[in-house]
């Protein structure tokens, strides 16, 4: 296995890692909206779908992958109400429209609206 690790990604708020890379699979954590280099958070739906978006970009190519190669998402809503403005954000990354879950949880952290994690090939 090997551990993912970038700058370009917000890091780690909890013992975790952003991600490894093992039998040819790259395996993201979830990637909430936070922009790696203020730490701070967009307003509204759409800024943070963008934001989780490119945060998950970040470790994919941080790994030699990229969102061509996403089999898998799992994606995570504060708020089921938001589902077509995230689907609207999320579908102009992840094109190849890989296999994926969309519930909708209780309380992300910092209070935050979405989350992305991802499963890709190298």
């Amino acid at each position: 296995m090997k551990l993912i690790n970038t700058q370009e990604a917000p890091g780690a708020i909890g013992p975790y890692s952003q991600g490894f890379v093992t039998n040819g699979l790259v395996i993201t954590s979830g990637q909430i909206p936070i922009d790696p280099a203020t730490g701070t958070a967009p307003e509204g739906i759409a800024a943070q779908a963008e934001q989780s978006c490119k945060n998950v970009g970040a470790i994919l190519r941080a790994a030699g992958s990229g969102f061509d190669k996403v089999v898998k998402t799992t994606c995570f809503l504060a708020d089921m109400g938001d589902f077509a403005a995230f689907n609207e954000v999320y579908a102009g990354y992840f094109t190849s429209k890989p296999a994926r879950s969309c519930v909708a949880v209780k309380q992300l952290p910092k209070g935050l609206l979405c989350e992305i994690e991802a499963i890709a090939e190298l």
